[in-house]
């Protein structure tokens, strides 16, 4: 089977390189240099060119307090070019994996969302994710849409690294603890969609589905888990509100997933949180003690 992975370089996109060099079938990496995924006719021309039978998308603008000013570029990105590539896909009869968020939903809910709540996005980010979806299902291919949360991995810039950052520099930190979700290691959700790939993905099995690691926390409890596990006791992190710290963009304040329906269909045992953080700070130092190449 030939997969088009696109956004490569991302947090996501990385772990699917690392996975995809030990499968028999072919996946073909590409970042922005290689495919320009806004072009229409671009993208086409590499679906049908390379014979594509499945796309996995992890690709997407992720800034979500610039997509406040700049919606027109997000949503270039998150909707336009999801487009793009689904209308290949379905001109292909091919698969798309696209990846989601869970800023689709307004954050309000006391229970885990489920993929059949009501969508109310609260942010530019949101809104051009949601979207993306829509632009996906329009186009009629065959899909499979995935909203996860809270996602950090050794690459890129995210929640973990900041802290491994802050927490080793400063003696007190503040972080909020009235927003709740999942934190979700990139390599977690690549290994889900690459075994779905792998197994070969039943025409019934088709729709959308939500994926997160287990767990429920709180950003500040995250923090803390972070900085214990690294060492960092001389720091203090205290709690704070998110009303303390006021951004441009509405950050969900419920962001907790149910993941009964994609464990149900596909059989995927998840790790909790926690173990899969612990995974991630062992890589990055392994990653952090490899000896420099000589130039």
């Amino acid at each position: 089977m030939n997969i088009l992975v696109t956004g490569a370089n991302g947090q996501l996109g990385r772990e699917m390189q690392r996975l995809g060099a030990v499968s028999p079938n072919n996946y073909l990496f590409t970042d922005v240099a290689e495919l320009d995924i806004t072009d229409p006719e671009a993208v086409r021309r590499c679906v049908t060119g390379n014979r594509i039978e499945a796309i996995v998308n992890c690709a997407a603008y992720t800034n979500v307090e610039r997509a406040e000013e700049d919606e027109a570029t997000a949503d270039r990105l998150n909707r336009a070019a999801v487009g793009n590539l689904a209308r290949a896909a379905a001109e292909a009869d091919a698969l798309l994996v696209h990846v989601s968020t869970d800023y689709v939903f307004d954050g309000c809910a006391s229970l885990p969302y489920t993929e059949e709540d009501p969508t109310a996005p609260r942010s530019a980010y949101g809104r051009t994710k949601l979207a993306g979806e829509e632009a996906v299902r329009a186009s009629g291919c065959r899909h499979l849409i995935l909203r996860t949360a809270w996602l950090y991995s050794e690459y890129g810039n995210n929640f973990l690294k900041t802290m491994l950052r802050l927490t080793a520099e400063r003696e007190t930190l503040n972080v909020v603890f009235d927003q709740v979700g999942t934190p979700t290691y990139a390599g977690d959700l690549a290994l889900a969609i690459f075994s779905i790939l792998e197994g070969g993905l039943d025409r019934g099995h088709e729709g959308t589905y939500h994926f997160s690691d287990e767990g429920v926390c709180s950003w500040y409890d995250f923090a803390v888990e972070i900085a214990r596990a690294a060492g960092h006791d001389r720091c203090r992190i205290s709690p704070c509100r998110t009303a303390d710290y006021p951004t441009k963009a509405v950050r969900p304040a419920f962001s907790v997933l149910d993941k009964g329906k994609l464990k149900r269909t596909f059989g995927i045992e998840i790790p909790h949180w926690r173990e899969s953080m612990f995974y991630c700070l062992k890589r990055l130092q392994a990653m952090q003690n490899q000896p420099s190449e000589q130039s």
